[in-house]
């Protein structure tokens, strides 16, 4: 591999995508995803998911009756995005999988590793929340969407922003992330 050439904007940004072993941190510290699809009528669709990446692959749930289900089975071809937003890594990662979906329905032996994976990931610390978040997904009609990479997009803002301003590229660099997380004055938020 080459001495990588300086970078003076955002012209060809194709260089900056995450290592493999970024992308599992990435993984390991975000629970939501976007999955998207099309429906009937060609039109590009998303959905926020909260998710498990095992096996080398994403797994999201939701009610069978949900019309992305038809919508993946007749046509699985569909992608999923994944943002360091929000997460210790800071802002401005992100990879983008290409995916084919299949939908297990009732399918005990996806159900009894799937659910309380995800329950360890949405209820970390908390063994009673787990238990009761299992229980409440576990419910007749309830489908898990298995989506199987094949190809990505992934980018690494912070090797970026590295390139531009002609810094050795670490792994631990961090961009803060963008998003306002300050209330307005005046409105105080009651967390659950």
């Amino acid at each position: 591999m080459g001495e990588r050439k300086k970078k003076k904007d955002y012209t060809d940004v194709s260089d900056v995508g995450i290592s493999d072993e970024k992308r599992e941190r990435l993984y390991a510290a975000q629970t939501e995803c976007c999955v998207n699809w099309t429906n009937r009528h060609g039109w590009p669709v998303g959905v926020l998911h909260r998710f498990v990446w095992h096996q080398e692959r994403f797994w999201v749930t939701c009610m069978g009756h949900r019309k992305r289900v038809p919508a993946l089975a007749a046509r699985p071809e569909s992608s999923v995005v994944v943002s360091s937003e929000g997460t210790w890594l800071g802002g401005d990662i992100t990879t983008t999988a290409k995916t084919l979906a299949v939908i297990h329905e009732d399918d005990e032996a996806i159900k009894e590793w799937f659910y309380p994976m995800l329950a360890a990931r949405l209820r970390a610390g908390d063994p009673e929340g787990q238990a009761e978040f299992t229980r409440r997904n576990d419910t007749p009609g309830r489908v898990v969407i298995e989506l199987i990479p094949q190809q990505w997009i992934t980018y690494d803002g912070p090797q970026l922003e590295s390139d531009l301003r002609g810094i050795p590229y670490s792994p631990r660099l961090a961009k803060r992330s963008r998003n306002v997380t300050t209330p307005p004055d005046g409105w105080e938020m009651q967390f659950l």
